[in-house]
């Protein structure tokens, strides 16, 4: 069986291109580095590299090799940085982007706790809906609400986003409850701008898709708004829970139809793939998906 820690310093060697600097960057001398290439040789019985007093060239065998002493290098570093992180404590600081109304709400709030957790660490937070560019920008992890996600980036799920068909009581009790999706034409249908086709709901129950048209007396671009409106008792909405969740535990609103709205979207974790994920972006992002979980507090009723 080959001495690996021979392997690693022979790697080490042909990535310098000098024993000198070999030896340099693994703190040992020049002559206990020669030493364990020519010891390596003799186990292997070949010669790994040719020698000349201005530099070194692999041989056949040693260009061979060095593909199995690279990798075994590689993975040798990378087990000690899993571990050194594993014992650190985060610290820097973290920079991350966020949607304004889930990063109010929820992000925010999270933040201070998870604060509270790693002392050492600082968080540089901007709230904003516009296409944040991860790498050019300079930022750590984007979280954000999606159902397309980048390929270039990984995504870690935090937690499901749900809609509810809601309204107040007293509307409801004006205007009736509606039982399925076609009866949402005679309703007061209050739309998000950006939810899709206008004047058009699509829903998914039972039966497969259904697409109802709805009128109403309102179209924004902010599901916050929105909610202050249908809060007023004017109409009824597709709203977030994680936005009107506390308006549904506090029976301010009312859902209806729950059993046609599917989950269609996610709040994730968007970061640049890394070979090895830093510690303090790990951290946070287990935080939050302890915090949230598969059913987020905003949800239970």
């Amino acid at each position: 069986m080959y001495d690996l820690n021979l392997m690693v310093i022979f790697a080490h060697v042909v990535n310098e291109q000098s024993f000198s600097a070999a030896a340099r960057k693994l703190g040992v001398s020049r002559s206990s580095v020669s030493k364990a290439v020519a010891k390596l040789e003799r186990t292997l019985d070949a010669s790994l590299l040719n020698r000349s007093t201005r530099h070194i060239s692999l041989t056949e065998v040693g260009r061979v090799f060095f593909d199995h002493c690279s990798r075994i290098s590689n993975e040798a570093d990378e087990a000690r940085e899993m571990i050194d992180s594993l014992n650190a404590q985060p610290r820097g600081v973290l920079k991350v982007a966020t949607s304004v109304a889930f990063g109010t709400l929820h992000i925010a709030p999270a933040i201070a706790d998870f604060m509270h957790v790693y002392p050492e660490l600082s968080i540089d937070m901007t709230i904003t809906d516009r296409i944040v560019d991860l790498a050019e920008e300079g930022y750590d992890v984007i979280i954000c609400v999606a159902s397309d996600l980048p390929q270039t980036l990984i995504a870690r799920k935090l937690a499901p986003i749900r809609r509810k068909l809601c309204a107040t009581p007293e509307y409801f009790e004006k205007f009736g409850i509606p039982l399925l999706p076609q009866d949402l034409m005679t309703h007061n249908c209050l739309d998000y701008i950006h939810s899709g086709d206008k004047g058009l709901w699509r829903f998914n129950g039972p039966g497969g898709e259904v697409s109802v048209p709805v009128s109403g007396r309102l179209r924004i671009n902010d599901d916050e708004a929105l909610s202050q409106v249908v809060l007023g008792g004017f109409g009824l909405a597709l709203l977030p829970t994680f936005i009107i969740g506390k308006d549904i535990q506090a029976k301010r609103l009312r859902s209806v139809l729950s059993e046609y709205i599917p989950v269609y979207q996610h709040v994730y974790a968007l970061y640049l793939p890394k070979r090895n994920l830093p510690l303090k972006i790990r951290v946070l992002i287990d935080f939050l998906i302890e915090r949230f979980g598969a059913e987020p507090y905003w949800d239970i009723e």
